[in-house]
């Protein structure tokens, strides 16, 4: 069981720590920047991600991912996060611990995305390392799962790096940029040994 409860308004927790990043919930405050980030990635982004919606990008589309990333933190469903720089507070990008599955499957899945002016810089890899911490310690999860695309090898050698194992592959698993796509399945045990580079912490 998650050992955060919240109600409707913004959490202050999870706030995961890194060496130089701090993960935590989307908060009314974010938009700007966040507006900002998406526009000049769209196109590094789109490849990638579903069909972004018209108004994706509007402050009350925003008002309602936020409340929507609440609710789920909330109630144990999943933990959206944004991913900041430590020092200059900085919005870098966005990890997810979703779909998460209590009883006898104890597991989530992550995903994430990272603004394109801060790719390829190693945030995502510390991002992750974090978050796997969170997930196997303060959500005491067993499992986490995770997928990509076959052709996106940054993604696929992000998972390895930090100990993820290649578990198969599925076939028109997601609907990416408009279109059924096959994905490799990733998955790490929290009896696994994590990439020991980097430290990370969540309170």
């Amino acid at each position: 069981m998650a050992l955060f409860r919240f109600s409707t308004d913004p959490p202050t927790r999870p706030l995961i720590r890194t060496p130089n990043l701090i993960l935590r919930a989307p908060q009314a405050t974010d938009y700007a920047a966040w507006a900002v980030l998406r526009m000049e990635s769209r196109e590094f982004l789109t490849p990638w991600e579903p069909v972004w919606n018209e108004d994706d990008l509007t402050r009350a589309s925003f008002r309602l991912r936020v409340k929507r990333a609440a609710r789920e933190i909330a109630t144990d469903e999943a933990y959206s996060l944004f991913i900041l720089d430590a020092q200059s507070d900085a919005l870098l990008g966005g990890l997810t611990l979703g779909l998460v599955r209590r009883g006898v499957a104890q597991a989530c899945t992550l995903g994430y995305w990272m603004g394109q002016r801060h790719a390829g810089k190693g945030h995502m890899t510390e991002a992750v390392r974090g978050a796997l911490r969170f997930a196997f310690s303060d959500l005491a999860l067993h499992r986490v799962e995770a997928a990509c695309l076959p052709n996106n090898d940054p993604s696929r050698r992000l998972l390895e790096r930090v100990g993820f194992r290649r578990e198969g592959e599925a076939r028109a698993y997601l609907r990416i940029n408009g279109h059924w796509a096959d994905h490799l399945l990733y998955g790490i045990l929290s009896s696994d040994r994590l990439s020991s580079e980097g430290d990370a912490g969540a309170r």
